[in-house]
């Protein structure tokens, strides 16, 4: 997935063979990409994208279970989540951009924006699970939520050993369940939008759920003195433009939190909030100040994340 994991397992029966739990965990992982990776050519997906047919194809369970998941964000958060925007991700260079990369003219966004949309471009099955595209050349791009759906995948094969108390994290998505090696809740910091310094905004206390967060502050470029983000509004095909920087998501998996997380940024605060509300997410939002840019921040936080920030 290009990044690293991290797990702290406990053992409470001193009895679980290490190396039994390490070989399992990495098989997983190699399972994981094997099925879900857009960077290896021979992977499930990377197959389903090459391929011209637009004829149903059966599709594993495990990925079933991802793309199941995609719609239905993609459904509740209007239609912001969207795992076909990959030519509009390409046109604004954030697949190989060089420094002097133009800027995509309108003409080119539009042209993009019609063949993406998980609505009109793809057609899932069930019973056997399928998949089809609606183009030959339309493509799936499973970054924003198969990094969550590796960490559950990772918490299954721990669970698999009798282990209930662990954290398991990749590039900053997460699950836990029961307690830390002190015995009390994991604390799990939330970091500050900034790319300057590492700074944590918040402390949340987080025992059997999933976390992720999503920012546009490592990955943008600028050009002729406009700032534009990696993070696409799947409605108008150009980068967000709205205050808020980054937003955490707490949920009952890792996979829905690394979904939501980054639906809940393309739609910003103030249309992010009502949903994380109406679906009972713990959601923080950090927004820069519009006078002050990256000095300057506001949080605002759902009813569910209140519950769980640190006394």
């Amino acid at each position: 997935m290009g990044t690293t994991y991290n797990i702290v397992a406990i053992d409470k029966t001193a009895e679980i063979d290490a190396d039994s739990v390490q070989a399992a965990l990495e098989q997983t992982l190699a399972d994981v990409n094997s099925q879900m990776s857009n960077w290896d050519p021979n992977s499930e997906i990377s197959q389903f994208n090459a391929s011209e047919t637009t004829q149903p194809v059966e599709i594993s369970a495990e990925l079933a279970t991802v793309m199941q998941a995609a719609q239905f964000i993609h459904d509740e958060s209007e239609g912001q989540f969207d795992v076909t925007l990959g030519p509009l991700i390409e046109l604004w260079g954030f697949g190989a951009r060089t420094p002097d990369s133009p800027v995509p003219a309108p003409e080119a966004v539009a042209a993009a924006l019609d063949i993406v949309g998980m609505d009109k471009v793809l057609t899932l099955g069930d019973a056997p699970a399928t998949m089809a595209k609606a183009y030959p050349d339309t493509s799936v791009y499973l970054a924003a939520i198969a990094k969550g759906h590796g960490v559950d995948r990772l918490a299954g094969a721990l669970q698999a050993f009798g282990i209930t108390d662990y954290m398991v994290e990749i590039g900053g998505d997460l699950v836990t369940a029961g307690q830390n090696p002190s015995g009390e809740a994991w604390r799990i910091g939330v970091e500050r939008p900034d790319a300057g310094e590492q700074k944590i905004e918040e402390i949340v206390d987080l025992s059997g759920l999933g976390m992720a967060t999503s920012g546009d502050y490592r990955n943008y470029f600028e050009a002729d003195g406009v700032r534009y983000s990696h993070i696409i509004d799947a409605e108008t095909g150009n980068p967000i433009t709205h205050t808020t920087a980054s937003v955490t998501v707490l949920a009952d998996n890792a996979m829905l939190a690394d979904g939501w997380a980054t639906a809940l940024l393309v739609l910003g605060s103030e249309r992010g909030l009502p949903i994380a509300e109406k679906h009972g997410l713990g959601v923080l939002f950090i927004d820069r100040d519009p006078q002050e840019q990256d000095v300057a921040f506001t949080t605002v936080a759902s009813s569910a994340f209140k519950k769980l920030q640190a006394k």
